[in-house]
């Protein structure tokens, strides 16, 4: 397992980082709200921090974790900041909309920094041998890290275009495929058809399909002969197919298998019987 610890102390107050500090191995998550103790949430459990949250304190975050540059502030239109390491800071507060639209967050009241780990090998169990493979957690079971380590191993024999729309799946210092190719910043339908133009990939690994975009994107790389390895919220088969947005992908057959992660890390397969 390996933890791009330096970075997240790097965008921690100090009082917090140094609280943090003993819980470096069980670390999934720290929520800092204003005016309340920080919380560690842990693997097995929570635990309250010292002190009190204040509202330089969380901008003091927001600040180190998108190192001033407007181009990382830009992704808090979807309500997160991508850190340094894969860290990533889920944010709340006043809500600012423009002609009826979302476009990003002021008066940040809250934060949830979720703690990106990789698990080298983690993927050893899970046999891939179709063309098209989805994987299906609820958030926080281990979707991102699972594909990760799925798309490095596909990557030892084939050449892996990876759409890392978030630089999630491999920030800075995560250890990457011999055949891997990273496109990252770009939303995942203009990536995916960006790859396929121009990498001439054999597969395409892409995190959280959300959107009716998403799955069209995915569709025509899957008619493109391409193998597909992704991820999407859902507890299971079942609340998958009660999903509207994915009625496409379904309707078409576009996945071979799919992968259900549990919520003690455990997975069993499902193949498209549908």
């Amino acid at each position: 397992m390996t933890c791009a610890w330096k970075e997240l102390l790097g965008i921690l107050p100090q009082w917090v980082g140094t609280q943090a500090a003993p819980h470096e191995m069980t670390l999934q998550e720290i929520r800092l709200r204003i005016d309340r103790p920080p919380e560690f949430v842990l693997r097995n459990g929570c635990q309250w921090g010292t002190g009190r949250v204040t509202q330089d304190d969380l901008n003091y975050c927001i600040n180190a974790a998108s190192r001033y540059s407007p181009w990382s502030a830009a992704t808090l239109s979807h309500g997160y900041l991508t850190a340094p390491g894969g860290h990533r800071i889920g944010v709340c507060g006043e809500a600012v909309i423009k002609d009826g639209t979302f476009t990003g967050i002021r008066h940040v009241r809250s934060l949830c920094i979720r703690i990106a780990r990789d698990f080298p090998g983690l993927s050893d169990k899970v046999v891939f041998s179709g063309q098209t493979l989805l994987i299906l957690g609820a958030p926080g079971w281990g979707k991102t890290t699972l594909l990760r380590d799925m798309a490095r191993r596909v990557a030892s024999v084939q050449t892996v275009a990876v759409v890392d729309e978030r630089q999630e799946l491999f920030p800075a210092g995560f250890q990457e495929g011999k055949r891997m190719d990273i496109l990252f910043g770009c939303p995942k339908r203009q990536g995916i058809e960006t790859v396929l133009k121009t990498m001439t990939p054999d597969c395409i690994a892409v995190d959280e399909i959300t959107s009716a975009d998403d799955c069209t994107a995915i569709a025509k790389a899957y008619g493109c002969g391409v193998r597909l390895i992704a991820t999407a919220h859902a507890a299971g088969m079942a609340d998958f197919r009660r999903r509207c947005v994915y009625a496409p992908l379904l309707e078409q057959h576009i996945f071979d298998d799919f992968l259900i992660l549990h919520s003690d890390k455990s997975f069993h397969m499902e193949a498209n019987c549908s």
